[in-house]
């Protein structure tokens, strides 16, 4: 038997080492002048802002937001829920999906695989609200089997970036 051809789409945006270094600098402070990226970057500012803005066209940069840090503004009990379906139609994950995104509460959304099918990252008040949202989900006719869910205690690390130079020696 033979294994089915590998559909991979390898259709990547083309970017130089210019591009990246705007890109990883962005990443890491997104509120920094263009004067100061421009100089960061070994670029005039005029080509630093038009580099900015192509980036942004073509979608690689799609958002500059603040990381706030609401447990210090309020309590909340955050929730990564991984769920389970029980069928997996097409019609159950789609409206699964436009359901989710109609629930503020869940701030991220995963659809992944292995003996999950959904990672959810949920913040929510307390214990009820949770509850409230859970009962949302397994009784919204999705077909969502299990709800198994993990309270954060603290979070280590936080994202803040992906890795995009490669420096020589570096590995992946």
């Amino acid at each position: 038997m033979t294994a089915p051809p590998e559909n991979k789409d390898t259709s990547f945006e083309e970017v130089d080492q210019i591009d990246l270094k705007i890109m990883e600098v962005l990443q890491r402070d997104a509120r920094i002048t263009n004067q100061a990226l421009a100089d960061r970057v070994a670029l005039s500012p005029s080509a630093c802002l038009r580099r900015v803005r192509d980036l942004e066209t073509r979608g690689l940069i799609s958002a500059y937001r603040a990381q706030i840090q609401v447990d210090r503004i309020r309590s909340v009990t955050v929730v990564m829920a991984h769920i389970t379906f029980s069928q997996h139609t097409i019609k159950n994950l789609h409206d699964f999906d436009e359901c989710i995104e109609t629930i503020p509460e869940i701030v991220e959304s995963y659809r992944v695989s292995g003996n999950v099918d959904y990672i959810l990252r949920v913040v929510v008040p307390d214990m009820h609200a949770w509850k409230r949202i859970m009962t949302v989900l397994v009784n919204g006719g999705f077909g969502v089997e299990k709800i198994v869910s993990h309270f954060l205690m603290d979070q280590i690390k936080t994202f803040k970036g992906y890795k995009l130079l490669q420096k020589p020696g570096d590995s992946v």
